[in-house]
């Protein structure tokens, strides 16, 4: 069941009202079943610092869980590698606080040359976890996947991370264990089936 909200972007109405041009937003609202509103939109350049602030505000176990590394923080060559995306094979989609400024969520999309296939990571600020965002967040992502040409989106896991795992099951992956490493599990979502009537 769908619990997304997709409306037109809205003009920016301070910038309407002060008789500068108008501005408008690229972000896409969402609202999660618990009543939660956030914005999407596909990451820029000029997010960087926003995301080092992100990052500064993910767990230590949610950036291993991310990365299946442990590393103590998000370097610049890191940083770089996820602004560095191409709009069609490499996505990362960040979600926003409802002030369009403080991310607050990460979904990178990075698929294989004919889009057979493409795997996909989503990582939630800590302080904004336990509102739905994450099913809310990744219904979206699947539903851009699908509208991208992608035919099926892989999530490797780590055992650990129930969390993620159930969320996933729940909304129609399959699980198995990832080839040739015991501590992951890879789920994977046929996007050529149609999606459920909601």
């Amino acid at each position: 069941m769908s619990d997304a909200k997709h409306t037109d972007p809205a003009p920016d109405q301070a910038a309407a009202d002060s008789g500068h041009d108008l501005i408008v937003s690229h972000s896409i609202p969402l609202t999660t079943r618990s009543g939660f509103e956030f914005h999407v939109r596909p990451v820029e350049p000029a997010d960087k610092e926003a995301l080092a602030d992100f990052f500064r505000h993910v767990s230590r176990d949610d950036l291993r869980f991310r990365f299946l590394s442990p590393i103590p923080e998000v370097r610049d060559s890191l940083l770089e590698d996820l602004i560095d995306v191409d709009h069609d094979h490499k996505e990362d989609y960040i979600a926003l606080d409802i002030d369009d400024k403080t991310i607050i969520a990460s979904a990178m999309i990075g698929a294989s040359e004919d889009k057979s296939e493409a795997e996909v990571a989503i990582v939630v600020r800590s302080d904004y976890k336990h509102r739905g965002m994450s099913w809310t967040f990744l219904e979206y992502v699947i539903d851009e996947a699908r509208r991208n040409g992608i035919q099926k989106l892989q999530s490797i896991e780590s055992r650990s991370h129930h969390a993620a795992i159930t969320l996933e099951k729940e909304m129609g992956f399959s699980a198995k264990s990832y080839p040739g490493d015991p501590s992951l599990m890879l789920l994977e979502f046929d996007l050529t089936k149609p999606r459920p009537a909601t």
